[in-house]
């Protein structure tokens, strides 16, 4: 039984897979859509929201130094899914990898967590871009009637429309093509950033130098929690953490450490780009170098601007522009938090398809998921489906307890890319890798490190929820999937001769 659970599919066949004509999606990608799809779904609402509130709470104006670390820890998790994704160019990203290389059950469990992970990811946003939206529209007096508005905080029945409206746009859109999504986000994205851009350039001519004084706060020990709600780690070994300091600043770094995610749906549409051997690492690495350097740059200004100490923790960029005189770039800021949230959430809808597709054509859930349109060559079934039930899920539920599970299962992720690029080295040296990790295996023992450091800093009620999925998962899985395998099809004709 356990040769069967842990079978692997190798990577020629991932390759067959891609070719047949009902099952192969079109090629339109090209490195600079890759990019843009990393920026565009790295940067929302963090970097206006989560670069003063860490700054206030954990590391004063050295919180520019913990963008750096995190960058770094993202960085070599990026190496890893960079040669992954140019060596086993197919659509799924950590499913596919987990498969040609820890077989089949790991694979199932990450596509399972995958598939959980985006959905919900791609629900919290859109209650988040509903919230910016209600508040711009408020502010042109139109007033949504109370059971149409955000279901955060509200009692009786409600309905977030414009969370599920934005969910339902973005579904037509991925359906009618690659190329009309790449287009739409090219644009957002452009938008986005030269909103961001126009913050720091303006927010530069209000720095003084005073605010920086002390760059490194004195160091704050904070009690440890004991509750379902503290880090896992707390709970295991009785750690406290630190704020302020050298060590509040690695604090400072698990927290803004979650602004970074989602580099790697980039690899999710692998399958869908022109020349992935050259293109996928350029997208990957590319998108999060630019976006570090945004994130690095932004809090140096919001630090600057303001004392650390009296910055605000709900809105603190544009409460920073309110102090200085200028109250009319909150509205700037919360314009560029609405539209970049629009490309976060048809990102993460395109990462979350592309994992159901490609688990889908492996047989591991039902095969009529994994025909494409006729005319689009798109994923539609897939795509209709879950674009259904997260609008569904995000009019009807409010999510903000659940979106730390968004990050526990990018990290997992991160953990399973990390040792199967040294698994595959060792079982497939043959392969041509057009990318290749330097250093294996200190980068991915190093990728895994990090990743586990941050995830055992996650609630402990995080990790509960975690194995709850995970469980449900399993029974999926020996019901259904296990029974409806194609490699394990293929192989019984083998083992009966």
């Amino acid at each position: 039984m356990s040769r069967t659970l842990f079978r692997t599919k190798n990577v020629e066949q991932s390759i067959r897979d891609t070719e047949e004509p009902e099952h192969a999606l079109k090629k339109t990608l090209s490195a600079l859509d890759l990019t843009v799809f990393g920026v565009g779904v790295i940067i929302g609402t963090g970097i206006f929201v989560l670069t003063g509130k860490v700054a206030k709470e954990n590391a004063g104006p050295a919180v520019a130094v913990s963008f750096v670390v995190a960058g770094v820890v993202c960085a070599l998790a990026a190496l890893c899914y960079a040669e992954f994704a140019s060596t086993v160019p197919v659509a799924g990203s950590a499913y596919t990898f987990a498969y040609a290389t820890l077989g089949e059950l790991p694979a199932w469990i990450i596509g399972w967590d995958l598939v959980l992970e985006f959905a919900l990811g791609t629900a919290v946003v859109a209650v988040g871009w509903s919230g910016y939206v209600g508040s711009l529209l408020d502010t042109a007096g139109w007033h949504l009637p109370a059971y149409l508005g955000s279901r955060e905080g509200a009692h009786g029945f409600g309905f977030d429309i414009l969370a599920a409206a934005l969910v339902l746009v973005l579904t037509g859109i991925l359906v009618l093509g690659m190329r009309l999504s790449a287009r739409v986000t090219r644009l957002v994205v452009a938008i986005k950033v030269a909103v961001v851009l126009i913050v720091i350039i303006a927010g530069a001519f209000f720095v003084r130098s005073e605010n920086y004084k002390p760059f490194i706060p004195k160091a704050q020990l904070v009690q440890a929690g004991s509750s379902l709600k503290a880090p896992l780690i707390q709970l295991m070994a009785g750690w406290a953490p630190s704020n302020y300091g050298v060590m509040g600043i690695f604090t400072a770094a698990s927290v803004v450490f979650f602004a970074f995610i989602g580099f790697d749906i980039v690899a999710t549409t692998a399958e869908e780009t022109r020349n992935p051997q050259r293109d996928m690492p350029r997208g990957i690495l590319g998108s999060l170098f630019i976006c570090t350097t945004l994130y690095v740059a932004v809090s140096i200004v919001v630090t600057g601007m303001e004392k650390y100490s009296d910055l605000s923790v709900d809105a603190p960029l544009a409460d920073a522009f309110k102090a200085v005189g200028h109250p009319w770039y909150a509205g700037v800021i919360s314009f560029g938090a609405a539209i970049g949230l629009t490309t976060v959430c048809l990102i993460l809808l395109l990462g979350q398809t592309r994992v159901f597709f490609a688990m889908s054509r492996d047989g591991l859930l039902p095969r009529f998921f994994s025909s494409v349109h006729p005319r689009f060559r798109t994923p539609h079934r897939p795509t209709i489906l879950l674009g259904v039930v997260i609008a569904v899920v995000a009019g009807f539920t409010s999510l903000s307890a659940l979106a730390e599970l968004v990050n526990i299962g990018t990290l997992f992720a991160f953990i399973v890319v990390a040792i199967g690029v040294v698994i595959l080295r060792r079982s497939r040296p043959d392969l041509h890798r057009a990318f290749r990790t330097p250093f294996v295996p200190v980068v991915p023992i190093l990728s895994v490190c990090a990743s586990l450091w941050l995830m055992v800093n996650l609630p402990a009620e995080t990790w509960l929820r975690f194995a709850i999925w995970l469980a449900i998962g399993f029974v999926v899985y020996f019901l259904y999937g296990r029974s409806h395998s194609r490699v394990g099809r293929e192989e019984q004709p083998r083992a009966t001769r």
